[in-house]
């Protein structure tokens, strides 16, 4: 479906990235899978207080960066940007794949303030997410000073009334955290794109901060639900 200032389709991203044409995007945000199906362990159950959401979704297994390394590079402009949330199980992967196509790969640290808690205190809190950043020289980096430049963002979790009750998706991102990463890494009226699109959040940050968007999702719960936000966004801004 395509929009002035959005364009969505439900497909599975592979099939829905063949679909998008060369050097068409300034800045591929996107949030894949971590790979960390095998390590949940369910729900935390308590006798004083409510479960702990320890269980993660079954699509969050299965995911190799290499699979969308060529669709990634062909529809990224030379100049683009490429962000990409990621476990520490996928971190080498990344960097295996990515670090030889760019001139630069580094990575950011999303500190969440209230990860959830570790009442039997068998290990570190999980509050930290990182996020692999790739460019090439001549690319989009909006920084004013030097303590501008630090590759950390700290904010909460995503939680209501932002995070959507139904369909509840186990990973949304904050809509913060996101206009954080696109005012860096594009510019007002640049192309935005997220292949693994989820509930929308990507394309609400950038279509509230002037860019275009274009998202990919495959679950159609997660689709309407991006749709009827980004709609509701377009409405107000436009």
């Amino acid at each position: 479906m395509a929009e002035t200032n959005f364009t969505i389709y439900r497909n599975d991203s592979h099939l829905g990235l063949r679909d998008l044409p060369d050097a068409s995007v300034d800045l591929l945000l996107t949030d894949p899978p971590y790979n960390l199906r095998p390590y949940s362990t369910g729900n935390m159950k308590f006798s004083w207080r409510s479960e702990i959401n320890n269980d993660l979704a079954e699509w969050d297994g299965g995911f190799d960066p290499e699979a969308f390394r060529d669709e990634f590079l062909r529809v990224l402009k030379p100049t683009g940007n490429l962000f990409a949330f990621c476990s520490y199980n996928l971190m080498g992967r990344w960097h295996e794949v990515f670090d030889p196509l760019f001139d630069t790969f580094q990575f950011f640290v999303w500190h969440k303030t209230n990860p959830v808690p570790k009442f039997r205190k068998a290990g570190f809190l999980n509050s930290c997410e990182l996020i692999v950043c790739m460019w090439n020289r001549g690319h989009t980096w909006n920084f004013g000073r030097q303590s501008e430049m630090h590759n950390f963002f700290e904010s909460p979790i995503c939680m209501r009334p932002e995070r959507l009750a139904a369909p509840k998706h186990p990973t949304q991102k904050p809509v913060a955290l996101l206009k954080h990463l696109i005012n860096i890494a594009s510019n007002t009226g640049d192309t935005v794109l997220d292949p693994f699109m989820g509930v929308g959040s990507t394309g609400v940050a950038a279509l509230e901060m002037g860019r275009r968007f274009v998202g990919i999702e495959i679950d159609e719960e997660y689709f309407q639900a991006a749709e009827k936000r980004l709609r509701q966004v377009t409405a107000g801004l436009f």
